[in-house]
């Protein structure tokens, strides 16, 4: 009965990291294939959770020279998406037909999956970098959710601590950043992309489906921030239109 517990959890695990057991494909998963020796390095164990948080678009990784939507491999016939150690990684779709394929790899080659991948770290080093320039053309990040209803949900849902437009600026907290300062960084969507994990938002923060809930000991302690995937994406939507605040040269150390 023990090992049956732990083979259910470990499946659960997998499933909400999106990392899916070899054995037990989901209808409309996207199958990876990758060598073990990436598998082990933790990269896409580190990766593949952060675009599925975004995109709800499950994978699971099968082994080499098994059937695949996506192919990542030194050797694969597709453009090149990072480097290292000591190889240059390409990605191949497959399988034109499944969308979520198409997705991922439009996603990995985009600005956010770019910094995703160089931003994975073992021991404080950074394993992996991007080609060269001119190796591979990285997209412009674009959020396609309705700004109008993302403003509508900042003023909801984050106006209560931040400034998210002119009208809310003095109503906030003056030690929280504001929707235009935030604009400014160069991390700007990696931030709100991820912002529910990010302290201290996960103490009131419920995103739908994504979040598990609050433990029965230890309840949110203001108003919960309840929203999904989709307002999340309308909130991108409309941060991307905010102008970013000048914020004046970075400070130099003597």
């Amino acid at each position: 009965m023990r090992q049956v517990c732990l083979s259910f959890c470990a499946g659960l695990v997998a499933l909400f990291f999106g990392l899916a057991p070899m054995t037990a494909l989901a209808e409309g998963e996207v199958r990876l294939s990758a060598p073990q020796s990436l598998v082990d390095s933790g990269l896409l164990k580190y990766v593949l959770p952060r675009f599925s948080l975004k995109t709800g678009v499950r994978l699971a990784i099968v082994g080499e020279g098994e059937a695949a939507d996506l192919i990542l491999a030194p050797d694969a016939e597709g453009p090149r998406v990072f480097t290292g150690p000591k190889a240059t990684w390409r990605l191949r779709v497959a399988n034109s037909d499944h969308a979520g394929a198409q997705r991922f790899a439009d996603w990995l080659r985009s600005q956010v999956g770019q910094r995703t991948v160089t931003s994975f770290q073992v021991d404080g080093v950074a394993p992996y970098s991007l080609p060269s320039e001119g190796e591979v053309e990285v997209a412009a990040v674009s959020f396609d959710g309705d700004a109008v209803k993302g403003e509508d949900l900042s003023i909801t849902h984050c106006g209560r601590c931040h400034a998210v437009n002119e009208a809310t600026r003095i109503n906030t907290i003056g030690s929280t950043p504001s929707f235009f300062a935030l604009r400014a960084m160069k991390d700007w969507d990696t931030r709100f992309q991820s912002f529910y994990v990010l302290n201290p938002h996960p103490s009131f923060t419920q995103v739908a489906e994504v979040t598990p809930p609050f433990p029965t000991n230890r309840p949110s302690p203001i108003v919960p921030v309840e929203i999904t995937l989709d307002d999340l994406e309308a909130i991108l939507a409309y941060v991307q239109i905010v102008p970013p605040a000048d914020l004046g040269a970075p400070v130099e150390h003597q």
